[in-house]
Order: structure tokens, then sequence, then C-alpha cells
């Protein structure tokens, strides 16, 4: 009698397991924060410039500037030009592609402003999706040219102007100034109206081939501008992206989305305890509806993956808040660029695992980290500007020199301007998806 009663008692645990493991995903907002529309970056790999972009529209929502829709191609195209320049002076040995990291655009921020898309579209045919795919090889193609002429000697004073042409045609001229309601913006008037200050971001990540709380260049090959990231442990690497969302701060996301447990159709993103390889094919469809146990993920697993190439970097989105699932802890709201796609419309939910096995890396503001990892990493928060009377400062500019674009404010900009010159030659250098 009493076998019988045990072997009840463990049908019935096995019965609650099945159950539970058939239990569909249950999803409850921790923190939410504001976010323009989903877009699509169409056929191009140029996630890099449109995740990054809409994190920007939220900061400028976090800052109360409203909502705005800023061009992606304006940062795309200067980052070609700067691709362009860094590929034939480093005579064809540096990465040539589509794809970047977020600190790409901050550069481009930093160098030449940013614009709203009503001011620059950078689309030859508005009626068709977005494909760089050809752009891309006669780029590719001009560089190479004009590395074995250099190497011969024999490269004309005018190629960075061939490059602008090309650049020209796909993209259209680069505005000096443009109108955005009755005010007249120039790219670094408007970049300073919406209070983006490029210096005030930064990257983290968390590999143990480097030391941890030190900067290093990360080795993956979109870093072709040799940006710089703090290396955190991974547990001070989610606990910043916890503190930031709660403090009303979204995060660029660079991240491996090409492994199976990845399904924008399906709006989530996981690690199953099983192997996929383990798992039927019924198995692994019905992983992405019904909830069930995830893989503990360390710092030496991290590693490993990454080392082995089985983590790579090839997809940047935008972390826009922290869920809780009711059988398996935390996710993420993730938005993509892909479109409208799944139930979620464009979005995922991205579980704790997935986002510590598979993070490249996280861009944020400063004063989004926590402020013990602010102090163990060197930096300086930002000091609250002071909301009481201050004295009227003192005139500096003389009377007959205009000042730069960095200086100008809306107010002083006039109305309207009935022609205006574009620009023809960006400025240069340095520093994908």
């Amino acid at each position: 009698m009493k076998r019988i009663a045990l072997s009840m008692l463990l049908a019935l645990f096995v019965a609650g397991l099945f159950a539970q493991k058939q239990e569909p995903y249950q999803f409850k907002d921790i923190k939410r924060l504001a976010a323009t529309e989903v877009k699509n970056q169409d056929k191009t790999g140029t996630c890099w410039a449109f995740s990054t972009a809409s994190m920007l529209e939220s900061e400028a929502l976090r800052l109360g500037k409203g909502t705005t829709d800023l061009s992606e191609m304006f940062i795309v195209r200067h980052i070609y030009r700067q691709k362009c320049e860094n590929y034939v002076r480093r005579q064809g040995t540096a990465q040539f592609g589509e794809g970047g990291l977020a600190h790409d655009v901050f550069h481009v921020a930093k160098q030449h402003g940013i614009v709203p898309e009503s001011a620059y579209p950078g689309r030859k045919n508005p009626n068709k999706p977005r494909d760089h795919s050809q752009l891309e090889k006669d780029l590719k193609s001009m560089c190479d040219d004009f590395v074995a002429k250099g190497k011969a000697g024999k490269l004309s004073a005018d190629w960075l102007a061939k490059i602008d042409s090309v650049l020209d045609v796909e993209f259209g001229k680069v505005p000096l100034q443009f109108e955005v309601g009755s005010t007249m913006f120039t790219p670094a008037s408007y970049r300073d109206f919406l209070d983006i200050k490029p210096e005030d971001y930064v990257n983290i990540t968390s590999f143990t081939h480097h030391p941890f709380y030190e900067k290093f260049i990360l080795e993956v090959p979109d870093n072709w501008a040799n940006g710089m990231y703090y290396n955190l442990p991974i547990n001070d690497m989610m606990r910043s992206l916890n503190y930031a969302l709660q403090q009303g701060y979204s995060v660029a996301w660079d991240a491996d989305v090409s492994n199976m447990g990845f399904s924008s159709a399906n709006g989530i993103a996981i690690v199953p305890q099983k192997e996929w390889a383990e798992l039927s094919l019924a198995e692994r469809q019905n992983a992405f509806k019904t909830w069930e146990p995830e893989k503990t993920i360390t710092q030496e697993y991290r590693q490993e993956l990454f080392d082995r190439q089985v983590t790579v970097d090839d997809h940047l989105m935008h972390i826009v808040g922290r869920l809780d699932e009711a059988h398996g802890g935390d996710f993420y709201a993730v938005k993509n660029s892909w479109g409208e796609v799944s139930d979620l419309k464009g979005y995922l939910n991205v579980s704790e695992a997935y986002m510590r096995l598979n993070t490249i890396a996280f861009t944020l503001h400063k004063n989004a980290l926590p402020a013990d990892i602010q102090r163990r990493l060197g930096i300086q928060p930002d000091v609250p500007k002071p909301t009481g009377p201050t004295m009227r400062p003192s005139k500096t500019t003389p009377t007959n020199e205009k000042p730069s674009d960095s200086q100008v404010s809306p107010a002083k900009i006039q109305p309207r301007v009935n022609t205006v010159q574009p620009k023809t030659a960006p400025n240069k250098n340095v520093s994908d998806n």
C-alpha cells in the first residue's frame, strides 16, 4: 500500500512538472520606458545606427524635448565616408562593410551633429526598401582602386571628393541648415537643442581576457574605429543594466542573435536548460511558446562561447524595459529595427540568461551607472544644473565675429532661410548588423 502511495505521489509530481512546463509565458512590466515608433532598416546592415538613434530619441523624451524622429542615414552617410578614408589610409587592411557599433553614432554626433528624418531621409528612391548591398560593393571597389593607386604613387588629390560624389547620389547632399517647426537649425545646434552630449555616453562589456574595471579595445570585426569599452564582471554589467532602466535610462544593446534561442517571429529570446541539438523540432517550436527552465550563465561559460566564436557581434537593438515572467524571473523589453514583426509589433522579450550570455556590449549614459561603479571606473557624473537665479554671463564673443555651430542657440537663428548651400565635403575621420 505504501509503495502504491509513493508511486501515486511520484506520478503527481511528474504530472505537475509537465503541467508547469506547458504553461505559456506570462509577462508583467517592472519598468517600461518611453520609446518612439519601430522602424525598419530594410536590406541594410545599419542596425547599429537604428538602435542607437532610437536610444537618442528616448533620451530626448527623457530630457523633456518631446518626440523626435532622427535620421539614421545622416549618421550612416558620414560613417561610410570615414570607413572609406580609414580603409585607404590603412592600405586596404581595415574592416570594410555596412556594419558598425553604437559609438560610431556618437562620434558622428560629436563631429557633425544630428538631424531629423524630415531634413535628411537619405534614400535615393523613397518608394523602395533601403538596400546598400550595391553601394557597399561600389565603395569597396573604389577604395581598392585608390589603395592600388596610392601604392603606385598615382593617387589623385581629389579621391575623397569622388567618394562624396557617390555618397551624394545614394543619400543626397548633407544639409547645412534645416527647419523644425518655425526654427532653423544646423546639425550641431539641433544636437545641442536636444541636449545630447556625445561625451557623456559610455560602452561597457564583460570578458575575462582583459582586466576588470579598465578600458580596452573590444576585439570584434565591426569595431573598425577602435572604440574603447569598460570591462565589468558579469554581475556588475547586469546590475548596471537594471539600475539604468530603473533610473529611466534606456540602453543600446550589441548582441548575438544568430543562435537558435533568438526568435523575432515569436518575439522572444531564451537559453533553454536543455541543449538545442538535443531538442526535437516540436520541442524547439514549443520552447518559444511555453515556459521552461533556462541555463545558469557564468562568467566562464560566457567567455568560453565568445572565445569559440559561438557568441559573435551581429546585431544591435534598443533595451527599453524590464519585465517579470511569472515562472522564470527577469526578462527585458527590447525594441528591434526589423519592422513590426510578431505579435509584439517589432519588440522582443529577452530573458536574463540570454542577456548574460549573448551581450557583446551595452552603451548608455554615464549617469545610468551605479555610483560605486562610476567611482571604480573613474567616471565623473554630471553635476546638476542650478535651479535658482544666476548672474548674467559676461559677453565674450566680439560683435563682428560669428559664433560657431555649437554656440548658436535655436532662438538666435533666423526663422527662415530661402536658399541653403549643402555641405559637399564633410569633415574627416576616425573612430555592423
